[in-house]
């Protein structure tokens, strides 16, 4: 269908001159968009909407406008194919639309009705929602009626910018100010001519996860690597080494710096490797060099060229960047390039999971380079790689050393068992476990679901540690297949670790968040009973005052898709996100990507997904190693009242007053109370990262239990806690989470975690006494946060308070 669907487009063309795409197969996944500026006799912009396998496209003739007021013409034009979404480049004379393509925008979209197109389309109307890079939120096309000699093929629409939050009354067309591809950077000028300067930094691009490999003479395939992804980039006999993010790792890769000075000019793409002792590739050996051990020899194997020194190369196809890589390249260490092969994709993956291999990266030899996730490269994995906490071990049969771990995660609110991992240990790991789990042991299974088959030879732990497992499955029961340690996570809490479920990954959705379904379904039973509707109500509500704090965050939900009372999972990965709306974030060192939301629109796609609990980070998506608040979780024992709560509370915050921050308390819903301190970064000088922090907040909680060792404790395992607050300043780490200003929390009742005055600490403070049918039936409550931003100071002259 969507072959014929091309007819039109493939007869105005001659593929023979032009660099256009001819057309290929389309893939799964979300729905994506494209706008292509387009010098042609006049200049203009292509609006193109993936849909039934083809780019439906629509010549926008003074391009789109983010103000509301202004209706652009918008003449329809032929189908286009799927991988034209990706075509920068210039289009030879005389041939038809001769001119230059520019990518002015890219991303996704979704119809406000979904089950509608067709029809909406052939009725002549069309809302939908775009999630760009420039463009973003809300829009309308409206079919005019037709004109006498009008081209009936081609009839004109109007594109209209919804009002929205998005919206830019008065100044529609500043967006059409931004010269420059959103792919290569280049200028219109640039890609005529054919030559661009060196970027100094590409945002990579990113492979989808696949279950299956593809098929076809259009892929080929390359083994995963198991190092960093590092872009190398040498001008002038200077060389630069750069993350998948564009953090500066030149000086950590001393040795390949000073290679890469003898190099041509250029910009490439690809992989930095560790060799151990043995000659074998090791990741442990890499985190090694970058921790600041010596001994381990640095590779860098080369996949892709996006510029030569004098061309950018990211407009050509694969097969033509991969030639030019191997003639680019020289040979020998510490070089190596990566070469493809064309057998069939399930062949290559079972030889690279027999060599132990992590899985292989499948590339369409056609495409262009775009920059972020697309559907031309898609990984598929041999092994799985997921965090675990540690509840148990057993020896050797020996008696001596270590025999196996055994492990679990979080089950529907409960810590169940996950199986036994008793490889890749070596002695130096296992004497290192079993000292740090001597410290741990307890008389009874930490396990509240599941057990070994066997337990005569276990020891129990509190789970406390927390492990990276590699394994190849899961049985039916819920146990990990062919489990092997990876390595310890001491950045991370056991509580921060979320279950990965054994199941396959459920077949992407296109759905909008805009459109809500099954709005009457119970969320929490009452009386009174919450509905998802209530739950996206509130979250339009209060939308300005819970993204004043979500907005732009990495973030993880807690979700309830049958309701309280049905199964809960915590999600931090974006998935196969539902909605544009729902933002995908890279972080250094994470193979999934994150999710985010900023905007109101955001919002309701997690009240479409039955998200309950906002839980964002203590850091931007665009600065995730720098925290710009810390939060403390003062958690009290059973049995310990809100009268000591408050006097904890109050000494905190005085304590933090001596040393120039300001506390702002938030009730959590829950039991206990939060203190958020606003952080700024410094004018001058580096900024304190998520190490400081952790160890400011640790350093700050360790002397109030040095001074009131009765009443406060920061030891984790419960046996410590007894009748004591625990001072949780655990959730100032990479990668921890606390709850949102104004997020309602999966408990009976439906409380609400919201921010209030100090006033408000004293006596007769109930935590969870504000619900969420209480807020939506009264009066929109004051800020009590007023300043929170302007009270903000760089933690570095705290820091120096404390430690002098």
């Amino acid at each position: 269908m969507a072959r014929a669907a091309l007819d039109r487009y493939r007869a105005k063309r001659d593929f023979r001159r032009s660099p256009e795409p001819e057309g290929g197969t389309p893939q799964e996944g979300r729905l994506a968009f494209v706008v292509q500026r387009h010098a042609a006799r006049r200049l203009h912009y292509d609006l193109r909407l993936e849909w039934g396998g083809v780019l439906k496209s629509w010549a926008v003739t003074r391009g789109p406008s983010l103000d509301p007021a202004d209706k652009r013409l918008a003449v329809e034009v032929e189908d286009h194919p799927l991988d034209y979404a990706g075509f920068e480049g210039v289009i030879p004379k005389p041939g038809y639309g001769a001119g230059v393509v520019q990518l002015f925008d890219r991303g996704a979209w979704a119809p406000l009705d979904p089950d509608q197109v067709e029809e909406n389309l052939a009725k002549g109307e069309l809302k939908f929602v775009l999630a760009g890079e420039r463009l973003r939120g809300g829009f309308l096309l409206v079919r005019l009626k037709p004109r006498r000699g009008e081209n009936p093929r081609q009839p004109n629409w109007l594109l209209i910018k919804e009002r929205d939050s998005m919206a830019r009354p008065g100044e529609g067309d500043a967006v059409l100010k931004a010269e420059t591809s959103i792919a290569t950077g280049r200028t219109l000028a640039a890609i005529e001519a054919g030559t661009a300067a060196i970027p100094d930094f590409v945002e990579p691009q990113l492979c989808r996860l696949v279950d299956t490999p593809p098929s076809g003479a259009a892929w080929r395939h390359e083994p995963k690597l198991d190092g960093y992804r590092v872009q190398l980039r040498v001008e002038g006999g200077k060389a630069r080494l750069l993350t998948r993010t564009g953090l500066d790792w030149t000086a950590r890769f001393g040795p390949l710096t000073r290679a890469a000075r003898a190099l041509p000019d250029g910009l490439v793409d690809g992989e930095v490797v560790a060799l151990d002792r043995k000659g074998e590739t090791s990741f442990a050996a890499l985190q090694a060099h970058l921790a600041g051990e010596r001994g381990a020899t640095l590779l860098y194997h080369a996949f892709d060229l996006l510029h030569d020194g004098s061309r950018d190369l990211r407009g050509e196809p694969l097969r033509a960047r991969k030639a030019a890589l191997r003639d680019w390249l020289p040979e020998g260490d510490p070089w190596r390039f990566v070469g493809d092969f064309d057998a069939p994709g399930a062949q290559m993956l079972a030889s690279a999971c027999r060599l132990a291999l992590e899985g292989i990266v499948s590339k369409r030899q056609d495409a262009p380079y775009s920059s972020g996730r697309g559907e031309s490269w898609v990984k598929s994995k041999c092994r799985g790689r997921e965090e675990f906490v540690v509840g148990g071990f057993s020896p050797q049969a020996s008696g001596r050393g270590l025999g196996a771990l055994l492990v679990g995660l979080q089950r529907d609110g409960r810590f169940s068992y996950a199986g036994r991992v008793g490889t890749g240990f070596n002695a130096a790991a296992s004497s290192r476990l079993l000292k740090r789990l001597e410290g741990l042991r307890r008389k009874t299974t930490p396990f509240e679901q599941g057990a070994p088959a066997r337990l005569s030879d276990v020891t129990w732990v509190d789970p406390e540690l927390v492990v990276e497992v590699a394994y190849g499955g899961w049985t039916e029961e819920g146990i990990l297949r062919h489990a092997s340690f990876l390595g310890e996570r001491e950045d991370k809490p056991a509580e921060a670790v979320e279950a990965t479920p054994p199941a396959k990954p459920s077949a992407p959705r296109r759905t909008s968040g805009a459109r809500l379904s099954n709005p009457g379904r119970v969320l929490w039973p009452g009386p009174p009973a919450v509905t998802k509707e209530a739950l996206a109500a509130h979250y339009e509500r209060f939308a300005d005052r819970i993204l004043a704090h979500v907005a732009g965050r990495p973030l993880s939900v807690l979700r309830a898709p049958g309701g309280l009372g049905k199964p809960l999972f915590f999600q931090r990965h974006a998935g196969n996100a539902p909605s544009p709306a729902l933002r995908e974030v890279y972080i250094e060192g994470q193979d999934k990507p994150y999710m985010a939301v900023d905007d109101a629109a955001g919002l309701a796609a997690l009240a479409q997904i039955s998200a309950l609990e906002l839980h964002p980070w203590g850091a931007t998506a665009a600065r995730p190693e720098i925290p710009d608040r810390l939060v403390f979780d003062l958690d009290p024992a059973e049995g310990v009242e809100m009268p000591a709560i408050i006097a904890c509370a109050k000494e905190l915050r005085a304590r933090l007053k001596a040393l120039g921050l300001t506390a702002f308390p938030r009730v959590t819903g829950g039991k206990g109370l939060h203190l958020v301190v606003p952080l700024a970064i410094p004018a001058r000088g580096a900024a304190a990262d998520w190490a400081a922090a952790k160890s400011f907040a640790r350093l700050l909680c360790t002397l109030m239990v040095r001074d009131a060792p009765d009443r406060y404790t920061v030891t984790l395992a419960k046996k410590a806690r007894t009748g004591k607050i625990f001072l949780d300043y655990l959730r100032n780490d990479r990668l921890a989470t606390a709850i949102a200003n104004w997020s309602p929390r999966a408990r009976p009742g439906a409380p609400v975690a919201h921010p209030i005055a100090w006033s408000a600490v004293k006596p007769g403070l109930d935590p969870a006494a504000l619900t969420l049918p209480a807020l939506a039936d009264a009066r929109m409550p004051p800020d009590p946060w007023r300043g929170f931003d302007a009270a903000a100071i760089p933690l570095n002259d705290a820091i120096r308070r404390l430690t002098r």
